[in-house]
């Protein structure tokens, strides 16, 4: 179900929808209250809802999703051209699984929500992985690999900065994105890494993606790392489906715009 007061909104992402998933039905409505009338009428697989609706803030409607036994444990993705504003605060709420900006463009939610519904059962793409962990990182790694992506482990985030160094060098950027924990061995965390990446090695989000994982629950901390510089976060522990639908998401919006600079 696509919830947006736009109709024009709905007819584009619905059109887009049933191109990249054509046995899928695509449902929409208007404003919140038509959303909990058709959710009162039967169950559904996804719902993408816009932040704000002519009747109601999309936050109230993603609550009465979860309140409803039907649909306790759908896939709620917020979208919005003011999402950043938002999850920089860290106010989207427990209530959303996900979001999404809708300046990336229409296809690209098509292929983000195709991540959930049918992922993709193998993926192309170095992953530069920094976790000091040896259990977390060979369950994570095992996952990783069985999606078809080239793992390069390290366990600390001075190592990280030796690979990058060794690939600038080389004029490459020695990676498709970075997967790392903020709690790591040495005296560099994540969040410092990701502040090396993006202002001296000067890589963007589309350039290098950054993925942090974190175990801090904490609102501002999240919403510093997101500041900084990092495209999304994981929270631990990690959940098998949510980390791959970010990450194959991420690689595939970084390669589109790489494609794209390179076709400008």
């Amino acid at each position: 179900m696509v919830v947006d007061g736009s109709k024009v909104v709905r007819q584009l992402i619905a059109r887009v929808l049933k191109s990249e998933l054509p046995d899928s039905d695509v449902v929409g409505a208007g404003s919140g209250a038509e959303a909990k009338e058709l959710m009162d009428g039967g169950a559904f697989d996804f719902i993408t809802i816009a932040l704000r609706l002519p009747d109601m803030d999309g936050l109230e409607l993603a609550r009465h999703v979860r309140e409803s036994a039907a649909q306790a444990y759908v896939p709620i993705v917020v979208v919005s051209g003011d999402v950043d504003g938002r999850l920089h605060s860290r106010t989207l709420g427990e209530h959303v699984t996900d979001y999404f900006d809708k300046s990336l463009g229409f296809q690209a939610l098509a292929e983000f929500i195709r991540g959930y519904v049918k992922p993709a059962d193998s993926a192309q793409g170095e992953v530069l992985y920094v976790e000091d962990s040896r259990v977390v990182a060979l369950a994570t790694r095992r996952i990783l690999e069985k999606h078809g992506l080239t793992v390069h482990h390290v366990v600390s985030v001075e190592d990280a900065l030796v690979l990058l160094d060794k690939a600038k060098d080389a004029s490459r950027v020695g990676a498709d994105i970075v997967l790392t924990d903020v709690s790591l061995k040495g005296e560099l965390t994540g969040g410092d890494l990701l502040e090396r990446i993006r202002r001296e090695y000067g890589y963007g989000k589309g350039r290098l993606p950054v993925l942090v994982m974190t175990g801090d629950e904490n609102p501002a901390n999240q919403a510093a790392l997101l500041r900084a510089g990092a495209n999304d976060l994981v929270e631990k522990p990690i959940e098998e489906k949510l980390l791959m639908t970010k990450l194959l998401f991420q690689l595939r919006v970084s390669q589109h715009l790489r494609e794209r600079g390179e076709a400008a």
